[in-house]
Order: C-alpha cells, then sequence, then structure tokens
C-alpha cells in the first residue's frame, strides 16, 4: 500500500504564514522576514511571494515594508496610497513617509520582549 505524503509547504507558503503572524500594529522588513521564514538573505523572495498573493488570502501584506522604514511601491502609486492607508489605519505613524522601525518593527519589539 502506498503511503499518502503530507505536501511540505513551499518557499512562498512558508514567507506567507510568517507574515500573517505579524501583529496589528507592527511592521517587518523584507529581510526580517525571509529570515524568520527560514530563507536568509532571500528578501527579494519575500516580495515575490506578497506580490504573488491569492486574491483574499488574509496575509497582512502591507505590514512587510523595506530595513529603511520605508514602503516599497513607488510613492506616485494606488498601491502605495493603498498600503500607507492600511497602516495607518492600524495606527502606524510615518514620518517624512519613513516608520519608526524602533517603535513599529516587530523585530525590535521581540528583542525587547514586548510580544
Amino acid at each position: 500500500m502506498l503511503k499518502v505524503m503530507s505536501k511540505k509547504p513551499n518557499k512562498y507558503e512558508l514567507i506567507w504564514e510568517m507574515v500573517k503572524q505579524i501583529p496589528k500594529g507592527k511592521v517587518a522588513a523584507y529581510g526580517d522576514v525571509a529570515t524568520l521564514s527560514g530563507l536568509p538573505g532571500q528578501q527579494r523572495l519575500v516580495g515575490y511571494a506578497l506580490h504573488n498573493l491569492p486574491r483574499n488570502s488574509g496575509v497582512p501584506w502591507q505590514r512587510v515594508i523595506n530595513s529603511q522604514g520605508k514602503i516599497s511601491l513607488p510613492k506616485n502609486t494606488g498601491g502605495y496610497a493603498r498600503q500607507k492607508k492600511l497602516l495607518m489605519k492600524e495606527g502606524i505613524i510615518f514620518e517624512k513617509d519613513k516608520i519608526d522601525m524602533e517603535k513599529f518593527g516587530v523585530i525590535q519589539a521581540l528583542e525587547r520582549e514586548e510580544l
């Protein structure tokens, strides 16, 4: 009799599951998500995974930003405006289009043992 193996999650699924764990009101950099997903140095893969999210996935993609604390989408696009609006709705504050990672970064909160 054949034994059915459970499907191993692909890299995108690993990334999506990690992003789902970012709490409301916090953000993580692409590199942080890659490292926490067991894919260190693969921040671009995180971007590709988020770009390829299935519709209505429930993954809070907006909580992933670049390491400078900025939204990576081009500033004068609808995607940028949507991401910024979603983050502001969660209580994240922008100062000159930048997020204070010490205050809102999930990794920094973990280091302070706030989560």
